[in-house]
């Protein structure tokens, strides 16, 4: 038997951090962060697509390169996260309007394309984004793994109550990230 082909999202990292509770939310993602960029190398060096979804904030955002840059700009509250899990060249990156991934995106169009049957979710925020996206994940057929050390919320009861029902709602793996095995992928 093959091994399924994976692909690794990143959900909200990328951020300017520009809403009411961006201090709990922020703080989740520095807690994070290091152990999705280990994740997303290992990723890239097996092959791994990396796919980066992040929140459109009130105007609907379209210019990759815009948003990156004010993300990085010295000063913004989401600088240090961004420069750690700043996409690299084969990464592929896309805007969500709502919670999910798949919500008015291309991501379903793409993974099919990539011939794609699991999805590793990592970031922000467990409870919402992430929980969200591996639902619509769970009702399209895929599988679902989530590492417990690379998703994020304001407050650990949150991050609890989503893997409560990443595992027993959506049978979803969420062991630490260090305990995934990942194989190398060649295109098909």
């Amino acid at each position: 038997m093959t091994s399924p082909r994976r692909a690794l999202l990143i959900l909200d990292m990328i951020s300017e951090f520009q809403f009411v509770d961006w201090e709990p939310v922020l703080a989740a993602a520095r807690r994070v962060a290091p152990r999705i960029a280990r994740l997303r190398a290992r990723a890239n060096n097996r092959g791994i697509p990396v796919i980066y979804v992040n929140d459109t904030r009130d105007t609907w955002e379209s210019d990759q390169t815009a948003f990156m840059k004010r993300c990085l700009a010295p000063g913004a509250r989401g600088q240090e996260v961004a420069r750690q899990l700043a996409p690299a060249g084969s990464d592929w990156f896309m805007f969500k309007p709502r919670h999910s991934a798949f919500y008015a995106t291309p991501l379903g169009e793409i993974l099919d394309q990539l011939r794609v049957s699991e999805l590793i979710l990592t970031g922000l925020t467990s409870h919402q984004c992430v929980l969200f996206t591996a639902m619509d994940a769970y009702v399209r057929n895929f599988m679902v793994a989530a590492p417990r050390d690379c998703i994020g919320a304001p407050t650990s009861a949150q991050t609890r109550h989503a893997l409560f029902l990443l595992q027993e709602a959506l049978q979803a793996r969420t062991a630490p990230s260090t305990h995934l095995r990942l194989r190398r992928q060649t295109s098909r």
